[in-house]
């Protein structure tokens, strides 16, 4: 049989009768289908799509009942409405006296219904015979004899209906011709005419021509016509009259030239469909080698550095801003022999607050920065700019320290090899807003951890967004070129679930003996309930042992919602009972390009608590950084 399951049940739960074929696979899809669709008053929908299965239903209101077939999408079960409704009449017939009495049938429940099955088997022979015969039934298409148009006749194309306007026409036509034959008798002209349909009209009687001779001026009269002039005769005394000159000959269309557009000759050079593995032109195999470089060298990520990393420099820069009026200027006027108040201290840290802000540091941690500094100010007496100097900066080092040191530490490495002594893959999903830079950041991620000798899986979890499986595709490429067997790609192609795609790269990850699995993600917005909603059911399911959210450097303080959105989203679609899985860590991109507005790792860290795992500063694999607090500090103080 075609169907997996066929079930009757009532609206309060009770199963009358169910044709067993594996009942408890289908129990997800059945609830989903009650609380989506049933408990919904869902009218306009028949049916309910469950993963690869089709769910059809109907709704028996009288009696409170809900018929159910459910068959694999792929099946094109043509017959299952009608199945259905037979099924329906036939049980409503048999049991219509049981299903009024509500008090017997809840005491009883489905032992009355146990000798359906035999009328359910006949039914379900007849709907599959009925289709079969459907589908041998071979239509066999109508001679031509048989055609409405072997009926019609060369006379019943040609003439109208009478009293129509062409009957009409055609008798002015007639009388035409009629003149024209009485005008060419009394000039005793043999030529024959051409009606203004181009039709012949018949030569009149008696004419000395022979029938060739009358062939030969019918041709030259109608290849006149198609010409738009007079017969021969006619136009040759015209020519005399008054000679016509030639119309200029239309030139022809000239083909185009683009420019830029090649040779044939350059044809070699643009054809890579003859390399070895499709796809590898010479800017690709550029790039592999360019990486070759880093092999072996990226095992220990660098810590971030700044510009000026060496006390004199930051000692010329803060001079150099003080000198031309910049913000850390405002900090000359404390300088003096009193003591420094709250009052003195007032406008100069506003001062500084605009400039956190404006360096994209979130309103509140600029505010604690500011606080900070206050604190290690207050009550002390400052002879010299210098001492100022110092004494502001190791505020703001200490204060920023505070900030970017998480409530937890992340050694990824650490703890890979801690899964791995318990034989199962350590679990990496990343997740942020469209466009941040999530499936570059991970082959970053992944040539770090082939660095370390460690294999790993990328799930394409991305199935939404054109081209990222083959972004992912190529990424694998790279880096198996860089270490020869150590990246797979587990892909199921668009529109899947990311969730089920997850568990079974999972699954296929603990079967190879694969160290890591990194899962993608596709980007979303922070208030797309949908999408979150499917975020979490992602990370629910798979459990991962470190969920990344990668952000962009340059946000601001939208990242500060970012953040607080998706950790949200996160924890109001656990499951009641469970600790709520949230977010574990941070990937900044695009650090190059931001210059000194570094605010952003202060704003995340200080909203989540947790670590700035990875910083990435560049596009190439070996451009992944450690945040350095040191750099941090010194590009605020810029």
């Amino acid at each position: 049989t075609m169907i997996e399951l066929f079930t009757i049940f009532g609206k309060g739960g009770i199963v009358l009768w169910c044709f067993q074929e594996g009942a408890q696979l289908f129990t997800e899809g059945i609830n989903n289908l009650i609380k989506e669709v049933i408990m919904q008053e869902r009218g306009d929908v028949t049916q309910f799509k469950h993963q690869e299965m089709t769910i059809k239903f109907k709704l028996d209101n009288e009696f409170d009942l809900v018929f159910i077939v459910v068959y694999q999408s792929i099946i094109q079960l043509s017959y299952a409405d009608k199945l259905i409704s037979e099924v329906e009449a036939r049980f409503r017939d048999l049991y219509k006296n049981v299903l009024e009495n509500k008090h017997l049938l809840y005491q009883k429940g489905s032992k009355y219904f146990k000798g359906f099955g035999e009328e359910f088997d006949k039914i379900m022979e007849s709907n599959m015979r009925s289709a079969l015969t459907a589908n041998q039934a071979v239509r066999v298409p109508k001679t031509f004899q048989e055609s409405a148009k072997s009926q019609k006749t060369i006379e019943s194309m040609i003439i109208s209906r009478p009293g129509g306007k062409d009957d009409k026409k055609k008798k002015e036509k007639e009388k035409e011709a009629e003149m024209k034959k009485k005008k060419n008798a009394a000039n005793e002209s043999p030529t024959s005419a051409i009606d203004s349909n181009g039709s012949d009209v018949a030569s009149m009687p008696g004419s000395p021509k022979s029938d060739d001779e009358d062939m030969k001026a019918r041709r030259e009269a109608f290849f006149s016509k198609k010409k738009g002039g007079p017969p021969k005769a006619a136009a040759a005394a015209a020519d005399k009259k008054s000679p016509v000159p030639e119309e200029p000959k239309k030139k022809g269309k000239a083909a185009r030239v683009w420019e830029l557009s090649g040779k044939n000759s350059d044809s070699a050079v643009l054809d890579y469909s003859s390399s070895k593995d499709a796809g590898d032109g010479p800017t690709e195999n550029q790039f592999v080698n360019e990486q070759r470089a880093f092999v072996g060298k990226s095992a220990a990520l660098e810590d971030l550095r700044h510009e000026s990393e060496s006390e004199e420099e930051e000692e010329e820069v803060i001079a150099a801003k003080a000198q031309s009026g910049g913000w850390f200027s405002a900090f000359k006027g404390l300088v003096g022999n009193k003591k420094l108040t709250a009052d003195d201290m007032a406008p100069v840290l506003e001062k500084m607050k605009e400039n956190l802000i404006l360096k994209n540091v979130a309103a509140e941690p600029a505010d604690q920065i500011c606080q900070s500094v206050a604190k290690k100010l207050d009550g002390k007496v400052i002879s010299t700019f210098s001492r100022v100097n110092s004494e502001v900066k190791e505020a703001v080092r200490e204060s920023l320290t505070q900030l970017l040191t998480p409530r937890r530490r992340v050694d990824i490495l650490r703890d890979v090899a801690h899964a791995k002594s318990e034989d199962r893959p350590y679990v990496i999903v990343f997740c942020g807003v469209n466009g941040v830079g999530k499936s570059t950041n991970l082959a970053k991620i992944t040539f770090w951890l082939n660095e370390n000798g460690h294999k790993v899986l990328i799930a394409a979890g991305d199935t939404f967004r054109a081209g990222a499986v083959e972004q992912l595709r190529t990424h694998t490429k790279h880096l198996n070129a860089l270490h020869p067997n150590s990246v797979q790609l587990y892909e199921q192609g668009y529109g899947k679930d990311a969730a089920e795609l997850a568990k079974a790269a999972i699954a296929i990850a603990q079967e190879r003996k694969i160290d890591v699995v990194l899962v993608d993600t596709a980007g979303r917005m922070q208030d797309n309930e949908p999408l979150m909603r499917a975020l979490s059911k992602l990370i629910r399911m798979n459990k991962p042992d470190l969920t990344l959210f990668v952000g962009e450097a340059l946000v601001g303080n939208e990242a500060v919602d970012q953040l607080v959105r998706f950790n949200q989203a996160l924890a109001d679609h656990t499951s009641p009972g469970e600790k709520p899985l949230l977010i574990d860590g941070m990937v900044l991109t695009k650090f190059d390009t931001i210059d000194d507005k570094v605010g952003a790792a202060i704003s995340m860290t200080y909203i989540t608590g947790q670590p700035i795992v990875f910083v990435g500063c560049g596009q190439t694999y070996k451009d992944l950084r450690n945040l350095n607090v040191s750099a941090v500090v010194n590009a605020i103080l810029k």
